[in-house]
């Protein structure tokens, strides 16, 4: 979702390392233990990086950035928000290619969330409808898949214009997308999250779970473990204080099917995913970051991307980008945390 809308038309060349703290490059060393740049018990912040803020690749702008995969080569993918899908080298985020996107029509997209599938074919969802398409690795859509009425975009459904499918991920052998804002008629905050189940190369509509955010946030992603549990952003925004980003580890195992329940109004009898938060996003080290407008932290912008990237010392790697809008004021930036769950 476009937090803020007034735009920036230019651009600038691509900057030339990752930006640390000012204890210089000893900084971006892991270190043995969460302590080493602690956000909280269980996050840390190895380091962040803006060397794709304000850049261009072969005539797009790098920027708008709103879902990250690791595609089947180790590279990575970083979803744009403006239908266009870059290939970044993992390592140095460089772009090494970029693939415009649009619907059936030749249409942009309101490009949110993105998975990348066994065969190599691309899942992104539009927040416009919403829908979730697939397409091929460059960039021709193959097909679509079907979305439960109530959460199209109103009149057609019950969900609000751009808040909604901000998250994907694959879920227990299907899909999972988060919306990001509550449904009319469903209490403030509680947010619905709509699972797939595949059946061959096609997905069906299976359950619903609904989970609760923090007051004045958002769902803007979601990543599920091998275990079924799901990682969590939620993000907000307060004019001249600046954004709210929490990470939290959410349980849908014992949670109750929404899929049949019109109004989620707090009615007993229905379990919402239970939810612990990890960290407070203000609460990391600054590591020498600047922010160009008002923050908790200046280490904070509107963080919307979210992915996996692997495990070490028992740890998961996590990296999370941010969306800067094409704002003069907010930056695109990557962080790489290190988030410890226990069972």
């Amino acid at each position: 979702m476009r937090i803020r809308t007034v735009l920036a038309t230019f651009t600038a060349g691509l900057a030339a390392a990752t930006c640390l703290s000012a204890a210089g490059p000893a900084a971006a060393r892991p270190g043995n233990a969460l302590a080493d740049h602690a956000c909280s018990p269980s996050v840390s912040l190895d380091r962040f990086s803006d060397a794709l803020d304000k850049t261009t690749y072969q005539g797009t702008f790098v920027g708008n950035l709103s879902a990250l995969a690791v595609d089947r080569d180790g590279s990575l993918a970083a979803l744009s928000d403006r239908s266009a899908l870059f290939g970044l080298d993992a390592r140095t985020l460089a772009p090494r290619s970029v693939v415009p996107l649009a619907d059936e029509s030749g249409a942009a997209l309101d490009s949110e969330g993105l998975v990348i599938d066994r065969d190599g074919t691309r899942l992104v969802t539009s927040e416009t409808e919403p829908s979730i398409r697939r397409y091929s690795r460059d960039g021709a859509v193959l097909d679509r898949l079907p979305v439960p009425a109530a959460l199209r975009v109103a009149p057609a459904g019950r969900a609000v214009s751009n808040g909604t499918f901000e998250g994907l991920t694959w879920f227990r052998g299907g899909l999972l997308a988060s919306m990001e804002y509550a449904l009319s008629g469903d209490t403030a905050g509680t947010v619905r999250f709509q699972t797939w189940q595949r059946h061959g190369e096609s997905f069906e509509p299976a359950r619903q779970y609904a989970y609760r955010a923090d007051t004045g946030l958002g769902v803007p992603e979601v990543q599920a473990l091998p275990d079924g549990r799901l990682l969590v952003l939620e993000r907000g925004f307060t004019s001249g204080v600046g954004n709210t980003v929490r990470l939290y580890l959410a349980d849908p195992r014992h949670a109750t099917d929404t899929s049949g329940i019109d109004n989620l109004t707090g009615q007993s009898g229905v379990h919402l995913i239970k939810k612990t938060l990890l960290a407070d996003i203000a609460d990391c080290p600054t590591l020498g970051a600047t922010a160009k407008q008002p923050q908790p932290n200046p280490l904070l912008d509107n963080i919307e991307g979210m992915v996996v990237t692997g495990r070490s010392k028992g740890s998961w790697k996590i990296l999370l980008v941010s969306d800067d809008n094409q704002n003069t004021v907010q930056t695109t930036r990557f962080f790489y945390l290190r988030v410890r769950t226990t069972p």
